[in-house]
């Protein structure tokens, strides 16, 4: 391993998924693209009808999440993607269906 400098500082995505994304298996399908890219974090249905995906870890991982949000091969039907990036905050383990 190289010196601590040359890995990128983690980064958190906030992503809020507008569409048909509520019961139908879209946080379940988030979670496991997100396990698989070693993302930690929540995805949780909001009262107006959309996702809330927060994912912690590297900006190019949180990035292929991002992508696969978008992608059109998940559960249900995602009209928008709204992102925001931040630093990560921590204090977040595994992935979670909230």
């Amino acid at each position: 391993m190289g010196p601590v400098n040359e890995q990128e500082s983690p980064v958190r995505l906030a992503a809020w998924v507008h569409g048909q994304v509520q019961g139908v298996g879209f946080r379940w399908w988030t979670r496991s693209r997100a396990l698989e890219l070693g993302l930690t974090g929540f995805a949780r249905n909001l009262p107006d009808g959309r996702v809330e995906v927060v994912a912690e870890g590297s900006q190019n991982n949180c990035g292929q999440l991002l992508a696969a949000l978008r992608s059109g091969t998940s559960p249900g039907r995602v009209d928008q993607v709204v992102e925001r990036w931040t630093a990560a905050k921590g204090g977040l383990e595994g992935f979670l269906e909230r």
